[in-house]
C-alpha cells in the first residue's frame, strides 16, 4: 500500500504553514519551493488543490503567499488526506477491479474486500482523530500519543 506523492506533499506543505500560522507570517511558492525541495510548478498545483479544499487562503501581491484558512486545530487530516486523493477502499473499488467480468465473481462473499475494508477503518481511525496542531510537534511526540495504550484510537 502506499500513498501518493500528492497526499505526501500536501501534507508536508501544510505542516510549513502550520508552522508559520502561529508568527503570523504567510509562505510564498518560491518559499515553499526551496525549503521542500520540489518544484514551483508541482507546489502550485498542489498549493491550489488545498485551496480549493478550504485548508488555504492566498493573497497576491508581494506581500502575499499562502496562509491556513483556520487554526492548525481546526484542520482534520482525515478531510486534508481525502481531498489529497480520495480513500484507499471505496465503494466503487469493487466495479474497477473486476478483471475481464462486467462485475466482480466474488460480489456476494468477498473476504479481499473485507480486508480492504478493515485496512480503510484502521486508515480512518488514526486520520480522522488526527488535526493539523498533532503534526507541527516532533514526530516522537505524535507516535507516542497515538500509540499510548490510555490514548490510542481503538481499530
Amino acid at each position: 500500500m502506499k500513498f501518493s506523492a500528492q497526499e505526501e506533499y500536501g501534507i508536508r506543505f501544510l505542516i510549513s504553514l502550520g508552522k508559520a500560522y502561529y508568527s503570523g507570517k504567510g509562505k510564498t511558492i518560491p518559499e515553499i519551493s526551496k525549503s521542500e525541495g520540489i518544484s514551483q510548478h508541482n507546489v502550485a498545483k498542489l498549493l491550489r488543490v488545498l485551496r480549493l479544499g478550504g485548508f488555504l487562503e492566498s493573497e497576491r501581491g508581494h506581500t502575499g503567499g499562502y496562509t491556513l484558512s483556520r487554526p492548525p486545530e481546526e484542520i482534520n487530516i482525515g478531510d486534508v488526506m481525502r481531498t489529497l486523493g480520495g480513500k484507499l477502499f471505496d465503494e466503487e473499488f469493487c466495479k474497477h477491479h473486476s478483471g475481464n467480468n462486467s462485475f466482480c465473481a466474488h460480489s456476494i462473499d468477498c473476504s479481499t474486500r473485507g480486508l480492504w475494508m478493515l485496512i480503510q477503518n484502521a486508515v480512518d481511525n488514526v486520520i480522522n482523530n488526527l488535526t493539523l496542531r498533532d503534526l507541527l510537534g516532533p514526530e516522537k511526540q505524535l507516535v507516542k500519543k497515538k500509540t499510548n495504550p490510555a490514548k490510542s484510537i481503538a481499530l
